[in-house]
């Protein structure tokens, strides 16, 4: 059988395949993350950082300290192993004795080292906090099986990921290895020199080579660091991404399934106005347009203020409210320009403003009149 030169069977595939189409598209991630995968993800330990940024922060770290306190890290090495020889004459080998001078070289030691520590910590906390602020998960240290299979771990060694770290690593290496080649060729001119110097000279000379080497190592891989840094970022980003059935589930989970909130708010709306139509036989008029708006004011003088406005309604339902209003014998009013007024301005169950009181008065006085 053929409709129009196309067989059905043909119009069956090609419905097919436009269904698989809409449902690839639906798979792809191409929506950004919403904040609360981005909340469970920091939840889990995922965030953008970079190792990189961390580790030339610290190696910044220690050359700002050797550079301002080598002078007096290196007296003090001098003494403590002064002190060492100097005692290591006198020394009596018994547990008391040897117990006591570890004690004491090991707090000299760390006396010595503790300001190159403590500069350590803080620049490594502060880099750390300014990436990502302050995260505390587990969930990158507890055990898991997956971790330990040899066939996830093959395909993370050979992964995309992998590839990259390699390439930016060995890309790192080479650029560090030319850039030590062109600060030591420059030098080569002052080697010679050094022949017919003492060993004191000698050693300040290297100590300075060093701290040009690593000095410009240090801005290279500065340099090297925040490009990383914003391509942690990008690929951060890149693997949030969530595809338009993922926010959908999302949105259900929230705020609920839309079918579900619709019908309950439709519920609450016939609720509401069974309720109002409740109180259109207490009424004391009802002001129409005269088709198609209906409002019921109702006023009682010893418990309110001003009318109030019990039901309104357009369409269909004002037709409602003046059929329950002529079963009920309430009074109905044609005035066009008050209902429209009343219709926009004044809920259900809010009195009327002030500026309305007299066109209402005097429908309630033609209304008494005629009772």
């Amino acid at each position: 059988m053929c409709l129009n030169g196309f067989s059905i069977q043909t119009l069956a595939c090609a419905l097919r395949v436009l269904n698989m189409a809409e449902k690839k598209s639906d798979q792809e991630k191409t929506e950004k993350a919403t904040p609360k995968k981005r909340e469970d993800a920091r939840k889990k330990g995922q965030v953008a950082k970079s190792q990189e940024l961390a580790s030339v922060a610290v190696l910044s770290a220690c050359l700002v300290v050797f550079y301002f306190g080598s002078y007096d890290m290196l007296e003090k090495m001098l003494n403590v192993m002064r002190r060492l020889f100097v005692e290591s004459a006198q020394f009596n080998i018994d547990c008391n004795s040897i117990q006591h001078f570890l004690i004491d070289f090991a707090s000299k030691i760390f006396t010595l080292l503790f300001p190159l520590l403590l500069a350590v910590f803080l620049i490594a906390l502060l880099v750390n906090y300014f990436q990502v602020g302050f995260v505390l998960s587990t969930d990158s240290i507890q055990p898991k099986l997956s971790k330990i299979n040899p066939i996830s771990g093959f395909q993370r060694l050979f992964s995309i990921r992998s590839l990259v770290e390699l390439t930016k690593n060995v890309f790192k290496i080479l650029v560090i290895a030319f850039l030590i080649y062109i600060t030591i060729k420059g030098e080569v001119e002052n080697f010679i020199p050094l022949s017919d110097q003492s060993v004191g000279e000698i050693l300040a000379y290297i100590g300075r080579l060093a701290f040009k080497i690593v000095f410009r190592t240090c801005l290279l891989l500065m340099i090297l660091a925040i490009f990383d840094y914003l391509y942690q970022r990008w690929e951060f980003e890149k693997n949030l991404k969530m595809s338009k059935q993922e926010v959908k589930d999302e949105l259900k989970q929230t705020e609920g399934d839309p079918i579900i909130k619709a019908r309950i708010k439709r519920l609450q709306r016939e609720a509401a106005r069974k309720r109002m139509m409740a109180n259109v036989p207490k009424a004391d008029v009802v002001i129409t347009n005269p088709t198609y708006l209906a409002v019921a004011i109702h006023y009682d003088q010893s418990k309110m203020s001003a009318p109030k406005v019990v039901a309104k309604g357009s369409g269909h339902i004002a037709e409602k409210i003046k059929e329950i209003a002529t079963e009920n014998k309430v009074a109905i009013v044609e005035d066009k320009p008050l209902a429209q007024i009343l219709y926009k301005m004044v809920n259900v169950d809010e009195v009327i403003p002030t500026n309305l009181y007299k066109a209402v008065a005097e429908v309630m006085a033609f209304v008494y009149s005629m009772k």
